[in-house]
């Protein structure tokens, strides 16, 4: 483990975190119309939610566990099973599930700007979960996970 590593990594975590969490909350919010502000606030906060209990729950694992062409395994679901010094190259695990957690996050939220004022809520929480698992999770296996 290299602490420059970690250091650096946490940082960017923190800061891809700030391009979605108030970043793109605020953007978004600003291109809508008064009254539809609280409701693009608050998709880009559920969507940062939804996406990261769903990435502890299976995002994380069907993309950087197994060695499927399509898609990972199930054997770190909720980081089960993940030791708690655990490295991914030279950084903790836990530090490198945060990191692609972002991204994972961030995704999604770009897409509501394709349809802010347009959608219900729980259409856009249903998308996004589907979008998550469908589309992000097995191209990102394919790209960075070893598929």
């Amino acid at each position: 483990m290299i602490p420059g590593d970690t250091a650096w990594l946490i940082t960017a975590t923190a800061l891809v975190l700030f391009m979605t969490l108030p970043g793109l909350a605020l953007f978004y919010g600003g291109l809508v119309r008064a009254e539809n502000l609280l409701s693009v606030l608050m998709q880009c906060f559920t969507i940062a939610s939804l996406v990261t209990v769903l990435w502890l729950a299976a995002g994380y694992s069907l993309t950087f566990s197994g060695d499927g062409a399509w898609i990972g395994d199930l054997s770190k679901v909720f980081l089960i099973g993940v030791p708690r010094d655990a490295l991914s190259g030279t950084i903790p695990e836990s530090v490198f599930f945060m990191f692609q957690m972002t991204f994972a996050i961030i995704t999604p939220a770009l897409i509501v700007g394709a349809f802010v004022e347009r959608m219900r809520f729980g259409s856009v929480m249903l998308f996004v979960a589907l979008w998550v698992l469908v589309v992000y999770v097995p191209v990102a296996h394919w790209i960075w996970g070893g598929g």
